[in-house]
């Protein structure tokens, strides 16, 4: 057997990658671990085809990537406080999610949500809302991809606030969130939403 990977992939589905160990909710896709990421993790070893026996373990992976599926997680609060779990400290995690006003955001019948710039604000600064109490994620990257009208307005010199806010200009969001602890004023802030 070949080490486990150190770099996870959730909603692996037709994307499976052979330097990652492809977690999906879909045995269909032939994963390596059929799970679903907004559940309890396992607290068992789980038995796969090429790795033998893995353990979904806190501090388990450097970097989790997520490319066209947290729009269709419907607890993603529970998704993301898994993936802050399996994370080592300074972990990376790389997303890809539709924008909302994209065109794609809502032609699949299986997306629960679309993004926009702001989606991931309670999982980095406002992480006290989750009940986070040791670490959260830091929006190192929350990149704006342009589709075909969006590239159009860029080279017609249209302003980017114009752009994010006219439908079917942005298609997606890439975002890579980076694990931290609480620093003393990420604390002050836990201790005044509980009321102490």
């Amino acid at each position: 057997m070949t080490a486990v990977p150190r770099v996870l992939q959730i909603g692996s589905g037709r994307d499976f990658r052979d330097d990652c160990l492809n977690l999906d909710i879909s045995p269909g896709w032939k994963p390596d671990v059929v799970a679903d990421i907004s559940a309890p993790l396992p607290a068992a070893p789980i038995e796969t085809a090429r790795f033998g026996s893995v353990h979904l373990a806190p501090d388990r992976f450097d970097e989790i990537l997520a490319f066209d599926v947290l729009e269709h997680i419907p607890d993603l609060c529970a998704a993301m406080t898994n993936c802050l779990t399996l994370l080592v400290e300074g972990g990376v995690m790389s997303i890809k999610v539709p924008y909302d006003l994209s065109l794609g955001a809502w032609q699949d019948p299986t997306h629960v949500r679309a993004f926009n710039e702001n989606s991931f604000l309670y999982y980095a600064e406002w992480f006290w809302y989750l009940g986070w109490e040791s670490h959260r994620f830091h929006r190192e990257v929350i990149d704006l991809i342009p589709g075909e009208l969006g590239r159009t307005m860029m080279a017609e010199g249209v302003s980017n606030d114009v752009i994010v806010r006219t439908p079917r200009a942005i298609e997606a969001i890439h975002a890579q969130l980076v694990k931290r602890p609480l620093d003393e004023q990420d604390r002050v802030e836990l201790r005044r939403f509980r009321g102490r």
